[in-house]
C-alpha cells in the first residue's frame, strides 16, 4: 500500500482531474487577464510533476517541451487541452511506480536540488495542486459554466486519514 500522504496526493490528482469534467479546448485554452490559461495550468503541474518525480529523482523527461511552454517564470501560453491532458496523463503515469516505493524513512531525506525533505516537496505538491484548482474554478465560474463542483469530494472514501 502506498505512503498514506501518496494516497492524498492521488485524491488530489483526481479531484484536479473532476474540476477540468466537460472543459472544451476553446474554454481551456481562454485567458482572463492576468489570470493564465487552464490548459496552461494542467500543463504546469505536469511540468513540475516531471521535473521532480522523474527528472530530478529518476532522471527522465519524456516531454522536453513542457518547461518552455508551462515552465514556472516562462511566458504565458495557451497550449491546446488535448496535449496537455496527454502530457498530465504520460507523467503521472509514469511517477507513479516510483511514488509508490517512498516510505516515511525516503520521505525524511533532503533533495539536495531543491534544499527540502522529499516529504515536503510531496506536501508542497499537494497544495501546488489545489491552488491551481483553485484559479481553475474561479475561470470555469468567469466563463459561465454550472454545475461545478462545490466542495471536495468523496475524501472519506478515497483518501481517509490513516494514522502512519
Amino acid at each position: 500500500m502506498p505512503h498514506p500522504l501518496i494516497v492524498q496526493l492521488r485524491f488530489t490528482r483526481s479531484e484536479f482531474t473532476r474540476a477540468l469534467a466537460g472543459l472544451s479546448d476553446a474554454d481551456a485554452r481562454h485567458r482572463f487577464l492576468p489570470m493564465n490559461s487552464i490548459s496552461w495550468a494542467l500543463g504546469h503541474l505536469a511540468c513540475a510533476e516531471q521535473n521532480l518525480w522523474l527528472t530530478s529523482m529518476q532522471g527522465q523527461m519524456p516531454r522536453l517541451q513542457l518547461d518552455e511552454l508551462c515552465g514556472y517564470g516562462q511566458p504565458a501560453s495557451t497550449p491546446k487541452l488535448s496535449e496537455m491532458w496527454e502530457a498530465w496523463q504520460t507523467i503521472t503515469q509514469m511517477a507513479d511506480p516510483f511514488l509508490n516505493t517512498l516510505t516515511t524513512e525516503m520521505l525524511q531525506i533532503t533533495n539536495e536540488k531543491h534544499q527540502r525533505t522529499t516529504g515536503s516537496l510531496l506536501m508542497r505538491f499537494i497544495y501546488h495542486y489545489w491552488f491551481h484548482m483553485g484559479e481553475v474554478m474561479a475561470i470555469r465560474q468567469l466563463l459561465g459554466h454550472s454545475d461545478l463542483p462545490e466542495f471536495v469530494g468523496d475524501l472519506d472514501t478515497q483518501a481517509p486519514y490513516l494514522p502512519h
